[in-house]
């Protein structure tokens, strides 16, 4: 594959993953009005149904995904390596990102936990993880991520 080419690609995911994030972002808003007089008011609050408690923050994530996520961190983390600390975070970004926006389930649930990257990695790739935030010197991935 083209190393150009590539690039380009992983700049257009990101931003269609940039975008949805936003358009999810102004899904999950709530409405709030209140209505009656002054002397009564009554305050009513629409918000969205929410679902059963999930039994990990990463639930409804594939086993594939959490391994694709593992895959892609540690393809990068000789780069990070070279580039150091401040641009390695911004390669972090972009590689969170690409693989939240193959999902839009991901997406949402990375904007509302950036956590869950670390959940994801502690359970199936501590090792790359581990090298990642030492790479990156980052006490933990979330703390990484920029923009979610």
């Amino acid at each position: 594959m083209n190393p150009g080419r590539s690039r380009y690609r992983r700049a257009a995911v990101s931003l269609v993953g940039a975008v949805a994030v936003v358009g999810s972002i102004g899904a999950c808003s709530t409405d709030s009005t209140t209505t009656g007089s002054s002397s009564q008011l009554t305050t009513t609050t629409t918000e969205a149904p929410t679902t059963t408690a999930q039994p990990s923050a990463a639930g409804g994530i594939t086993d594939q995904q959490k391994q694709q996520l593992c895959t892609d961190l540690g393809e990068q983390l000789q780069e990070w390596r070279i580039q150091g600390p401040t641009l390695g975070r911004g390669g972090l970004n972009i590689v969170v990102q690409t693989w939240a926006a193959q999902s839009g389930a991901i997406n949402l649930q990375v904007v509302q936990n950036r956590a869950i990257v670390d959940d994801i990695t502690i359970e199936n790739c501590p090792d790359v993880r581990e090298e990642a935030m030492r790479s990156l010197d980052i006490p933990d991935l979330a703390s990484g991520l920029v923009g979610f």
